[in-house]
């Protein structure tokens, strides 16, 4: 048999940064993110709009130009990193002439290739309808009053109103779902910490948290360099040199998550508010790490977690010179310079955890 590769769809990338400060670092995130999704990513245009337009949020000759650089390219999506309305989006897609999106409908569409448990699911497609709810009625080209003719005479209710209550009800239903759920997972997680110690994976997707994750529990656990390569919330038992306990890997942070995803990404975050001792897990040689740094830490502090419990671990240490290493930024954490991969300094960070557990074991 002959293998078939499974042809990817291009996708061209609308970068309109109102500020060039961050234009670089979050254009490449969001080629990441695309790559995440199996598209081939083929041009990214990052710009500075004058204005912001109602009707196609950058300006139309900009638009249009884009539309000839598409239709030249054989581009099959266009994704803009940027959030926009129901109206922009069907705007977009007429003068463009392909599928068109933004950054939140592609982050949704990762999570929903991703989410494996119920709960994962559940989150996800509560996600999903709160981002398609105020969009209906610009997203429903077919906005026609469904009470016609005899018998269905009257003021009538049109199909937009009868599609917002039916999405209205599947999210409170959702919403009850989730509730049981996460109810009965933090009377589980109580009983489980009653008994075991555990260690919390913390920081930005892609930082190789799952690797970490690999290289002390010498478990299979998925790992690659895609963002989001893990959604829901793992755990492995580990046992090294007499200490046992829980690891546990949450979901990646990223830039900019959608307000809409906040509940389902808080809701991984639970898990570290018991642990007895946090890694917070850092790509050594990313140019934004310190800004993530303070992202989790923000976090860390909305939660409540006591910081004597953390340990900041800069992964893939292995990428960087010496005199790289020695210029890392320190903080008030105790410090590890490891390549999960490599096994870099492996041995001196699970002796540090060993020692966490043994002053917040009872914590």
């Amino acid at each position: 048999m002959t293998n078939i590769d499974i042809k990817k769809e291009k996708a061209y990338l609308v970068c309109p940064y109102l500020s060039s400060e961050e234009a670089d670092y979050m254009a490449k995130e969001l080629e990441l993110l695309s790559e995440s999704a199996l598209l081939e990513v083929v041009k990214i245009n990052i710009f500075q709009p004058k204005e912001i337009n109602a009707r196609t949020y950058i300006g139309v000759g900009k638009v249009e130009m884009i539309r000839d650089e598409v239709a030249e390219l054989g581009v099959d999506v266009v994704i803009f990193d940027c959030p926009l309305s129901g109206s922009q989006l069907r705007n977009l897609a007429e003068i463009i002439g392909v599928k068109t999106i933004d950054r939140t409908m592609l982050i949704l569409d990762i999570f929903a290739g991703r989410a494996k448990s119920g709960e994962g699911k559940l989150q996800v497609e509560l996600a999903q309808l709160k981002y398609t709810l105020p969009r209906l009625a610009t997203l429903n080209l077919n906005n026609e009053h469904s009470g016609r003719g005899v018998g269905m005479r009257g003021t009538g209710e049109s199909k937009l109103e009868l599609d917002k209550r039916k999405v209205q009800e599947d999210i409170n239903r959702l919403e009850k779902e989730i509730k049981e759920i996460q109810k009965h997972r933090q009377t589980t997680r109580k009983q489980r910490l009653s008994r075991m110690k555990s260690v919390a994976l913390v920081g930005y997707t892609n930082a190789g948290k799952s690797t970490l994750m690999n290289a002390i529990s010498k478990a299979d656990t998925y790992a690659d360099d895609r963002l989001f390569a893990t959604l829901d919330v793992l755990t492995k038992k580990v046992w090294d040199e007499g200490v046992e306990y829980v690891l546990i890997d949450t979901v990646g942070f990223v830039s900019n998550l959608p307000h809409e995803l906040m509940y389902a990404f808080s809701a991984t975050l639970e898990e570290t508010i018991d642990a007895n001792v946090l890694l917070l897990v850092v790509d050594a040689g990313d140019p934004h790490k310190y800004e993530q740094i303070e992202v989790v830490e923000k976090e860390f502090e909305r939660l409540g977690v006591d910081l004597s419990r953390v340990i900041l671990v800069y992964n893939k240490v292995d990428k960087l010179t010496d005199e790289e290493i020695g210029e890392l930024k320190s903080y008030p954490y105790d410090t590890c310079y490891i390549s999960a991969k490599c096994g870099n300094n492996m041995v001196v960070l699970k002796q540090m955890i060993r020692q966490k557990i043994s002053i917040f074991g009872n914590y």
